[in-house]
């Protein structure tokens, strides 16, 4: 898709194009209703100033949509694809890193009560786990704002990658 094709969209198909990058319906609205953008950079600006205003709700809300990282998201939707595509490097006959990444998300849901979040795009399974790991030890404010950045990343990629 084109930026000026995004531009012209009704609501509803524009809505649709850019869902996927992120479960947060106030995220969305706020990045259609500033149509038409002069520039993808225009764009991508706007997207990540609106996401640097996220809160824990926003991010609870978010996580709704995020599998844990290890397993593969069920469901047809776009999002459920690109997070099965994002997690393919994590080697799922991998049996011991399947345990390390079980147990890893069992602690960390039981120490912050959410899902771990990370931009899996671009790491291995063993790099989300050294991760995974060393986020354990942070204390609950900041993992919020480390999983809110994860988040930022995660929805930037998928932005971008719709204007390819």
């Amino acid at each position: 898709m084109t930026l000026d094709q995004f531009n012209q969209f009704n609501a509803a198909d524009a809505h649709a194009a850019i869902a996927h990058c992120v479960a947060i319906p106030g995220w969305s609205s706020a990045l259609l209703a500033a149509r038409p953008y002069a520039s993808l950079d225009a764009l991508l600006d706007y997207a990540d100033a609106l996401a640097s205003r996220w809160n824990s709700a926003d991010l609870l809300e978010a996580l709704s949509a995020h599998p844990r990282i290890g397993e593969r998201a069920k469901g047809e939707g776009k999002e459920a694809a690109l997070s099965r595509q994002e997690q393919s490097s994590v080697n799922h006959h991998n049996l011991q890193l399947q345990q390390a990444l079980r147990s890893g998300n069992a602690a960390y849901e039981q120490r912050f009560g959410q899902v771990f979040l990370i931009r899996a795009k671009g790491r291995t399974g063993e790099q989300m786990l050294a991760e995974l790991q060393r986020r354990l030890a942070n204390e609950p404010l900041q993992e919020q704002q480390e999983a809110l950045i994860q988040l930022r990343e995660i929805t930037q990629l998928r932005l971008r990658e719709i204007f390819q």
